[in-house]
C-alpha cells in the first residue's frame, strides 16, 4: 500500500492527519507559518486524496497500523477529526512513535448516548451512511456542510473545503464506508487516561459536528493536556482562523520542546 505523504520546511517533524472524505491539500492554509520551524509532514489518509485503498482498513486500530509506517520517530502528531482518532489510536500504541500530540476538534467517541452528548445522534450518523450508498455525492456535500455549520465565517469555510477536496481528487467509496465504521464503533473515553504525551486539545467555540465539550473531556482525561478554545470558529478552525490556530499550535509545540520533549 502507498500513502501520498508530503513534507515542507525542516526542523523537528510533525505529522498532520486530515478528517473524513477530505485530503492533505487542506493544511494549505497554515502550512507556511507551522514549516518555519518544522518539517511538515502530510498525509492523506488510506483511500483519500492520492493514497492507496487497502482492503485491510476496516476500523480504528487497522487504520492507525497503516498510518504508522509514513510516522517519523520521534514527531509531534496532530490529527483533525477523524484524523484526530486516529492519533489519540497512535499514542496508545504498546511502542509510539509520537512525542506530542495535538488534537483538533475531534472526540473519543463521535456517537452521542445518555453518558455522552458531546457527539451526533446515531440517527444522523445512519442517515448518512444510507445516502452514501444511494448518492456518494450528496453525502459528501451534507458532510463539508455540517463541517462549515455555525463558523462565523461558514460561507469562506465551505467554499475552501470544497475546493481543497476537488483539488486532492474524491476518496474511495470504500473509504467513506470505512471511516463511517471507525465514526460509529470507536470509543476511547476510558483510555485516555493512559496517554503520557505533552497534548494540546483544540475545539472551535461553534463546532457542530464534535462539540467543544468532547475537548474539554479530553483535556480532562489526558493527564497534564491543554485545552484552546478558538472563538466563533466552527468544525475547521484552521481555515477559519489560521492565525489563532497557527499560533497556539506553535507556542504549544516551542513550550513542550523546552519542557525537554525530544
Amino acid at each position: 500500500m502507498s500513502l501520498r505523504v508530503t513534507s515542507s520546511g525542516s526542523g523537528p517533524a510533525l505529522v498532520m492527519l486530515h478528517g473524513w472524505a477530505l485530503n492533505s491539500l487542506v493544511w494549505d492554509a497554515v502550512v507556511p507559518a507551522l514549516a518555519r520551524n518544522h518539517s511538515v509532514i502530510r498525509i492523506d489518509l488510506p483511500g483519500h486524496g492520492a493514497s492507496d485503498w487497502p482492503p485491510e482498513f476496516h476500523d480504528l486500530p487497522s487504520l492507525a497500523e497503516a498510518l504508522l509506517p509514513s510516522l517519523p520517530a520521534g514527531c509531534s502528531l496532530l490529527g483533525w477529526s477523524l484524523g484526530g482518532m486516529a492519533a489519540l489510536q497512535l499514542a496508545l500504541a504498546s511502542r509510539p512513535v509520537v512525542d506530542r500530540l495535538v488534537l483538533v476538534s475531534t472526540t473519543p467517541r463521535f456517537l452521542r448516548d445518555d453518558a455522552w452528548p458531546h457527539g451526533l445522534p446515531v440517527s444522523a450518523v445512519d442517515e448518512f451512511a444510507s445516502l452514501l450508498e444511494s448518492d456518494y455525492e450528496a453525502t459528501v456535500r451534507e458532510f463539508l456542510g455540517l463541517q462549515a455549520k455555525g463558523d462565523e465565517r461558514a460561507r469562506a469555510t465551505l467554499r475552501e473545503l470544497r475546493q481543497k477536496l476537488l483539488a486532492g481528487g474524491p476518496p474511495r467509496l470504500e473509504a467513506l464506508r470505512a471511516g463511517l465504521a471507525v465514526l460509529r464503533q470507536s470509543d476511547l473515553r476510558k483510555r485516555l487516561v493512559r496517554i503520557a504525551l505533552p497534548t494540546l486539545v483544540i475545539a472551535g467555540e461553534y463546532d457542530r459536528m464534535t462539540p467543544p465539550g468532547a475537548a474539554r473531556a479530553i483535556a480532562t482525561e489526558i493527564p497534564g493536556a491543554r485545552l484552546e478554545v478558538i472563538p466563533r470558529a466552527g468544525h475547521a478552525p484552521f481555515l477559519s482562523h489560521p492565525a489563532e490556530f497557527c499560533a497556539a499550535v506553535t507556542g504549544f509545540l516551542a513550550r513542550a520542546s523546552g519542557m525537554g520533549g525530544s
